[in-house]
């Protein structure tokens, strides 16, 4: 009986541990909380270092959202990109996706000002497209609802971008 039991409990530890390590990788799986509403089938990325690291090693560009959670310009683009399936799907696929709350130290992503939304892209070589802006001169990497037409061939002309520059 003895010899029984002892045997037991490792097959015990190790179907515990085993469900424990899917739970936590599970969890780790649900980019809900990192969507913050901008699409929750997107795998999103949780830093810009992170980002930048995937973006090179996938080879697919890097979209960031910067937005603040108070913004009402920010919610109107949110809900619009949320909505509209071609971003949706081109998100998920193509690109590394990052959406923050807070500027980084890059300067790099700011370089008309710190303003919400803007939206840029980097590509896996890590350069800033600084050439893939919206429709504004004063605001060049910020997007209105309307804009989203214009957002999506954007997205496609930093998919066109690398595979004609790398």
């Amino acid at each position: 009986i003895m010899l029984h039991s002892t045997l037991a409990l490792p097959l015990l530890l190790i179907a515990v541990s085993s469900n424990l390590a899917m739970a936590i990788k599970k969890e780790k799986r649900a980019p809900q909380t990192l969507s913050r509403g901008w699409g929750d089938e997107i795998t999103w990325v949780q830093t810009y270092e992170e980002g930048l690291y995937q973006a090179k090693k996938s080879n697919k560009p890097l979209m960031v959202i910067h937005h603040l959670e108070d913004c009402q310009y920010c919610q109107a683009l949110k809900k619009a990109f949320a909505e509209n399936e071609e971003i949706q799907e081109m998100a998920q696929n193509n690109f590394i996706m990052l959406n923050l709350m807070h500027e980084t130290t890059d300067k790099n992503l700011s370089p008309d000002g710190q303003y919400v939304p803007r939206i840029m892209f980097i590509d896996p070589s890590l350069t800033v497209r600084a050439d893939i802006t919206g429709r504004y001169s004063n605001r060049l990497y910020t997007y209105e609802p309307q804009d989203i037409p214009f957002l999506i061939e954007n997205m496609k002309k930093a998919l066109r971008l690398i595979q004609t520059e790398l």
